[in-house]
């Protein structure tokens, strides 16, 4: 009988097992591994990713992992590769094969057309007994000594560990190209993470809703500035300059200590040295200093100039978090 537990503990074997797996790729780290990386440092031109089967899906995700962080690249089926697909590769290019026996017979077919064109191979694979290993000029061992399928056939352990040594090339190569997240965001333009590394204060911040008392202003003419915009807190400014701000927090220690606000003003309860960011900071950035003080909103502030006021809403709405 199938219980919960016995679901659960098939699940934690197999994370078990395959983290086993990617544990001693790092037996596997050679010169070889260097090589490779140094070859597709260097080269002029694209990288060409090829597998087969399950090894295939691997490459699209390598594939898709280089493109992202600076290396350019392509994938290419084998099966394809042999009917008309191999015009993809051009001289020079650098080959990454990926096959975990080694021995399929797309890969016997298409690995001597590659030597034959003179790209470098690069191969990762589970055998380095087999073709693909003893053809590869930069052979990288992603050996398993089982799958974590219980009838020790579908790739499991094996994928992950080629999907790893993947990963463990890509990040060499962002290392050696000093590849930052400005650099990232290049490639990463759309979604929530685009905007994460793009999106700016300015862009988001609503400059036609700008609450702003003078320091003389009555406790009231604050309330119905602040409900007026909606913002929950106030700019205090001394002519034209920003001298502080008051929250809704403010008002309530006011009324904590006083029945009445008759005769109080702005100045009374204002909150000088306020947290301020700049319209051209990311709006990741602001959203920092929102949560390591606790606060919803910044003061937008561009060179002493009062812009403006963000809130923790108007980031929500941008999907940031």
């Amino acid at each position: 009988m199938i219980t919960k537990e016995t679901i659960k503990n098939e699940a934690i074997n197999t994370i078990l097992s395959e983290s086993q797996s990617i544990t001693k790729l790092v037996d596997f780290i050679d010169d070889h591994f260097v090589a490779a990386v140094e070859l597709i440092y260097h080269s002029k031109g694209r990288l060409v990713v090829t597998g087969i089967g399950k090894s295939a899906i691997i490459a699209q995700k390598i594939v898709a992992t280089l493109n992202s962080t600076g290396t350019p690249s392509l994938f290419l089926h084998a099966a394809e590769a042999i009917h008309g697909d191999l015009g993809m590769v051009q001289p020079g290019d650098p080959v990454i094969c990926i096959s975990k026996s080694g021995n399929s017979p797309e890969i016997k077919v298409l690995v001597p057309l590659l030597k034959r064109f003179g790209n470098p191979l690069i191969g990762i694979t589970g055998n380095l007994s087999s073709f693909l290993g003893k053809e590869s000029d930069y052979p990288l061992n992603t050996y398993v000594e089982q799958e974590a399928c219980p009838n020790n056939l579908a790739p499991t352990n094996s994928t992950t560990a080629q999907l790893v040594m993947g990963d463990a090339l890509a990040v060499c190569l962002m290392k050696m190209r000093n590849f930052k997240s400005e650099d990232f965001a290049k490639y990463h333009p759309g979604g929530a993470l685009g905007k994460k590394l793009l999106l700016r204060v300015g862009d988001v911040l609503d400059e036609s809703h700008k609450p702003m008392v003078g320091l003389d202003a009555s406790i009231k003419d604050v309330i119905m500035e602040k409900k007026k915009k909606r913002l929950g807190v106030t700019a205090v400014m001394d002519a034209n300059t920003i001298v502080g701000i008051i929250t809704d927090g403010d008002i309530r220690r006011m009324l904590n200590k006083t029945e009445t606000i008759t005769g109080f003003t702005a100045k009374d309860i204002i909150t000088t040295h306020a947290k301020s960011i700049k319209s051209t900071d990311l709006v990741s950035d602001a959203l920092d200093v929102l949560e390591n003080y606790s606060i919803t909103q910044l003061a937008v502030i561009d060179n002493g100039t009062y812009k403006g006021i963000i809130h923790l809403h108007d980031i929500l709405k941008e999907g940031i978090i």
